[in-house]
């Protein structure tokens, strides 16, 4: 799928193919050095970081190891429930490991900062969080609510628009898209 096949349902190409690519390059050189001689636990937060993290993997010199698990506060909304379960829990036991999970969007940080709080309990070396995208309010934390989402490693800070691509999805549609794009509001608002 491309972007001529999405038709009118694509408002913009906001970050193309080669930009990713070459933000996820950067990215893992920085993690390289930042890890060097010390073994990883990418941890992907399923099911939007498939293609981050398969990228992300492949350009990494560090040694990894990769586990999934995956959360849910959104359904087929657009905006987070703000109730998170846990769908598919790790199979690595966490203890002593340096933990590196990662995300394909950061977008109000509450999904973000619950999942931080339950993984920290269970006593990794390190725990950091590497994002593709990261959306405005990620920055501002959440009071009362476990504070701001904490991102050591950012692809790229994209205005608060409904994006798709690249592992994100509408409603299970448009995650295999090679690049982020915005998705023009009448898929997501019919008759707005």
């Amino acid at each position: 799928m491309d972007a001529k096949d999405m038709g009118d349902d694509l408002a913009a190409v906001l970050i193309d193919a080669d930009q990713i690519q070459a933000r996820l390059r950067e990215l893992a050189a920085e993690i390289d050095r930042d890890y060097a001689g010390r073994e990883l636990l990418l941890v992907g937060v399923l099911k939007g970081a498939v293609m981050v993290m398969a990228d992300l993997a492949r350009a990494l010199h560090t040694t990894v190891e990769m586990d999934w698990m995956a959360v849910s506060s959104y359904g087929s909304g657009t905006r987070s429930s703000g109730v998170v379960r846990i769908i598919k829990d790790l199979d690595a036991d966490l203890t002593d490991r340096h933990v590196l999970v990662v995300e394909d969007i950061v977008d109000s940080g509450l999904t973000l900062s619950w999942l931080m709080r339950n993984l920290s309990s269970r006593g990794p070396a390190s725990l950091e969080v590497c994002t593709l995208l990261r959306k405005p309010d990620a920055q501002k934390g959440h009071p009362g609510k476990g504070g701001q989402a904490p991102v050591k490693y950012v692809g790229f800070d994209i205005p608060p628009e409904f994006v798709v691509g690249y592992g994100l999805d509408y409603a299970e549609k448009y995650r295999s898209l090679p690049f982020v794009g915005s998705l023009a509001r009448h898929v997501y608002r019919p008759g707005s």
